[in-house]
């Protein structure tokens, strides 16, 4: 056993995290923690790589054990290169790179430098060491980033410094990684690799991700909920049947304590009734009061032991329920945001052409000339690499339906209705909104699109959205969970009721439920929609056609 985790109770502030949450990690698993946005994954990770430690309970590591996980702060990077950050990162380079380095110029006849000098020559070469640099830049001409190898970390955003992190754990050759998140913000060739990578390694993977494709990689999924953890043996699909089975299980466990704690309390109230009509002596014990103590006693341990089960199953697996089942379902499902105006009848006709369009920066063009339209109805999937010009389209667009002009544009033409309603789902919040309340910063989304904010409507909005409207509110944005961030951004994009939308990887952050929940809204969505997603279950949900930029040689 690698590492072996028994958390007791772990808070944070006034939120209670875990109570008897327990993992272990085998050498050679793949495993993958999912859990609602807010449960902890993070927080767990933390204290598994030993950054948190303020927590009741014990992690034991197997001696000698190698752990590596990805950072997420590169504050104190300086000046230091890509390759340089890369190399100190791995374990065991930077000493023995030294002893190879710089022994030949003193050790003489010294055995025991020899012998260490020996030993570093023949662990460098096991390790693969001598030709590392050349595998790094293969790894960074994967995630795009061959060209930024000399350049300072502190000079990438912070996308890029994801993948340097990931980088790093896949040439650490650590008996452990701890890994969060990985493929947000990666173009498909880049999530290719990693799922490449991921599927070969031979160490130990422990990961943080709601992204389907990776789950399907894993051999085993852990699920953290109500403080604890869930174990599933094997990959997503193996998750979904055993997810179903388990919660109609529980669900029917659930239901059968319910009626036992009617039964008792009959019970309860017809001895209880009966108490005074016993005719016993004084000092005889009344048989009646025994039992209702024995039975309250029953109704007080099974009520302490009994919390309402909180179910997802997939949309497939609830469809292929039986109807008591279904039935229970529907009363004890997992909450999911509520997504409102996305059906309507409007008149079917071309929301936005595109024709001949090329944009650039500079002089060279970004890509080959496009040609598109879309109605009321079309999806259409933008593909292409990071650095291809997505986001550019996407902005071009977005500044014509604000009557703006383009600057980017190199040659072609882009005309959209005058009755379009376009909206946008950024990956990030405006900087504006980071430092206010969760209710301020719907409120001034409110205000800006001009619509009405009245503290009702803030407060049910909050509340559609899974967000406590009483704690969250206050929260500053800056200080939500990525996911709780997701269903901000969500709010902004369907406020106006668009009939266009343009989403960017729409599923970054998103826990697995939320996901399914936007994938349904989007079905039933009667607008045109243009989306920019490499989430493969995501993308055939959506269907459509697909575009793909073509860069220009």
């Amino acid at each position: 056993m690698l590492l072996t985790a028994n958390i007791e109770e772990k808070s944070i502030g006034t939120k209670h995290l875990f109570s008897g949450l327990k993992l272990h990690i085998e050498r050679g698993n793949k495993v993958a923690i999912i859990g609602r946005n807010g449960v902890g994954k993070t927080s767990l990770f933390r204290m598994l790589s030993g950054t948190d430690t303020d927590y009741a309970g014990s992690i034991t590591i197997q001696p000698g054990t190698r752990i590596i996980a990805t950072s997420q702060e590169h504050t104190d990077v300086s000046d230091t290169s890509v390759m340089a950050y890369i190399l100190d990162r791995l374990p065991e380079y930077t000493n023995l790179k030294h002893i190879i380095d710089t022994y030949p110029e003193h050790m003489g006849d010294s055995i025991r430098k020899i012998t260490a000098y020996t030993d570093a020559l023949e662990r460098f070469s096991a390790l693969d060491y001598y030709i590392i640099e050349d595998r790094i830049l293969q790894s960074l001409e994967d995630y795009q980033l061959y060209d930024k190898a000399t350049m300072p970390v502190s000079s990438l955003s912070g996308g890029q410094k994801r993948f340097v992190e990931l980088i790093i754990v896949e040439h650490s050759n650590a008996d452990l990684a701890l890994i969060d998140e990985p493929t947000n913000h990666m173009d498909y060739v880049a999530k290719a690799a990693f799922l490449d990578w991921l599927k070969d390694v031979q160490q130990a993977v422990l990961v943080i991700s709601h992204d389907r494709d990776v789950l399907e990689q894993v051999d085993c999924i852990i699920e953290i909920k109500n403080g604890s953890t869930h174990t599933f043996k094997g990959n997503y699909h193996a998750y979904l049947d055993q997810n179903v089975q388990a919660a109609a299980v529980q669900m029917h466990d659930y239901a059968v304590a319910q009626q036992t704690l009617v039964n008792l309390h009959k019970k309860i109230m017809q001895a209880r009734a009966k108490k005074p009509t016993w005719s016993g002596t004084a000092d005889q014990k009344n048989p009646f009061v025994v039992i209702e103590r024995r039975l309250q006693k029953q109704h007080d341990e099974i009520t302490a032991n009994m919390h309402e089960p909180n179910f997802w199953i997939d949309r497939n697996s609830a469809a292929d329920l039986d109807k008591k089942t279904s039935d229970n379902y529907d009363k004890f499902k997992t909450r999911n945001i509520r997504l409102h105006k996305t059906s309507r009848g409007e008149r079917q006709r071309e929301l936005v052409r595109v024709e001949g369009l090329q944009l650039a920066y500079g002089k060279d063009p970004l890509f080959a000339p496009v040609d598109f339209s879309l109605r009321h109805g079309d999806r259409l999937r933008l593909m292409g690499r990071n650095g291809a010009g997505k986001t550019t389209l996407v902005s071009a667009i977005v500044n014509v339906a604000n009557g703006m002009d383009v600057v980017t544009r190199y040659s072609g033409d882009i005309s959209v209705d005058r009755g379009i309603r376009l909206s946008v789902y950024e990956q990030e919040a405006k900087v504006e909104l980071l430092h206010m309340p969760l209710a301020n910063a719907i409120e001034h989304i409110y205000s800006e699109l001009g619509l009405a904010s009245t503290p009702e409507i803030i407060m049910r909005t909050m509340g559609d959205y899974l967000f406590d409207p009483h704690e969250d509110g206050k929260v500053l944005v800056a200080n939500l969970s990525g996911g709780q961030k997701a269903r901000l951004q969500i709010i902004k994009m369907l406020a106006v009721d668009p009939n266009v939308l343009i989403l960017d990887e729409p599923t970054n952050h998103l826990d697995l439920p939320s996901i399914e929940e936007l994938e349904n809204a989007l079905k039933n969505y009667y607008g045109a929609l243009l989306y920019v997603s490499h989430d493969s279950y995501f993308a055939r949900t959506i269907g459509g056609s697909n575009l793909t930029l073509k860069l220009c040689s």
